[in-house]
C-alpha cells in the first residue's frame, strides 16, 4: 500500500536528520493511537508488549503469525511509521524471506531481529546464536525485503548473556559491516555504551533504562531510544488503580478527574467519522 510505503520513507527520513527519535511502545491498537496522538512520529511494537496483552510471559511462546497479526493490527490503527521486534528471525536463514515479507505486507516500517535463542527474560540459563548464526540471518532478512525503505536493525543480546561488552561490540560492527541499517545492543549500561560508541560508524537504537537520562542517550549518539513497556505499565497501573478504587468504594469519587472519559476515546476511535458516514450513505 502507499501509504505504508510513505511511512517507511518519512521513517528514513527522521532517521536522516540525526535527532534522536524517542519510540514507545505499543501493546495493542488502542495504546498505539494514544502514541500517535500524544505526537510521537514512531510507535514500536515488541514481543514482551503483545506477551503481556496475551497474559503471557515473553519467554519466545509467539508464533510469527501472531506477531505479525498484532504489529498489522497497530499499524492499520496509525498513521505514523510501526517499528516491530522479529525475534531472532523465526526460522533458519533459508526461510527468514517468509517473515521479512509478512512484516512487509503488513505495512511495518521496520524490523530487529536478534541472536537470543532461548532464556529471555527469565533466570534460565540463555542461549545465544553464534555470531556467524547472527549475521546469516540478517544478511538473509537484507536478501529478502522487497522495500529499500524496510529498515532492517540487527540486535544483540550478548552483553546481557555473557557480561562481556566487548563480545557486543563485535557483534556491532558485523552487523554494521553486513549491512544492518541500525545495530541494537542490549544488556549495556550508560557508561559501558559510552565507552564503546566511538568504535561504531552507523546509527543505533537503545533501550531507555532508567539510569540513562535524555541528555545522556543525546549525547551517546542514539539515533532511536524505544521505551517498550511504558504504555504497558501505565494502562496496567492505571485499571489496578481503578479496580482497587471501586473495590474499597472510593471510585465514584475520582474517576471523573482521574480517568479516560468516554468522550476522549469516542474522539479518539472516531466515532464521529461513522455518524458522518451513516448519514452520508444512509437509505434514502
Amino acid at each position: 500500500m502507499e501509504k505504508f510505503k510513505r511511512l517507511r520513507q518519512q521513517l528514513r527520513q527522521l532517521l536522516d536528520n540525526n535527532a534522536a527519535i524517542k519510540v514507545p511502545g505499543a501493546h495493542d491498537p488502542l495504546s498505539a493511537m494514544l502514541v500517535e496522538s500524544s505526537g510521537f512520529p514512531v510507535v514500536y511494537v515488541g514481543s514482551y508488549g503483545v506477551s503481556s496483552a496475551k497474559g503471557l510471559p515473553d519467554v519466545g511462546l509467539l508464533t510469527l503469525d501472531e506477531m505479525v497479526a498484532a504489529a498489522a493490527a497497530v499499524a492499520n490503527a496509525v498513521n505514523i511509521p510501526v517499528l516491530a521486534d522479529a525475534e531472532n528471525g523465526f526460522f533458519q536463514p533459508a526461510n527468514i524471506w517468509r517473515m521479512v515479507r509478512a512484516y512487509e505486507q503488513a505495512g511495518i516500517a521496520g524490523i530487529h531481529i536478534d541472536d537470543h535463542v532461548s532464556g529471555k527474560h527469565s533466570a534460565l540459563p540463555p542461549k545465544m546464536l553464534t555470531q556467524a548464526q547472527l549475521i546469516n540471518n540478517l544478511q538473509a532478512a537484507l536478501d529478502a525485503r522487497t522495500d529499500p525503505n524496510f529498515l532492517i536493525i540487527g540486535r544483540t543480546d550478548i552483553a546481557w548473556a555473557t557480561k562481556d561488552p566487548e563480545q557486543a561490540v563485535q557483534r556491532m560492527i558485523a552487523m554494521h559491516e553486513a549491512g544492518a541499517d541500525l545495530v541494537f545492543p542490549t544488556g549495556l549500561s550508560p557508561r559501558q555504551f559510552s565507552a564503546v560508541r566511538a568504535r561504531l560508524k552507523g546509527k543505533v537504537v537503545r533501550v531507555h533504562t532508567e539510569s540513562a537520562t535524555d541528555d545522556q542517550e543525546s549525547n551517546a549518539g542514539i539515533a532511536i531510544t524505544i521505551y517498550y513497556s511504558l504504555c504497558l505499565y501505565a494502562a496496567a497501573r492505571g485499571v489496578k488503580e481503578a479496580l482497587s478504587e471501586l473495590l474499597d468504594g472510593s471510585f465514584h469519587q475520582s474517576s471523573e478527574t482521574n480517568n479516560f472519559t468516554g468522550e476522549e476515546l469516542e474522539h479518539l476511535l472516531d466515532y464521529r467519522g461513522y455518524e458522518f458516514r451513516g448519514r452520508r450513505f444512509a437509505d434514502a
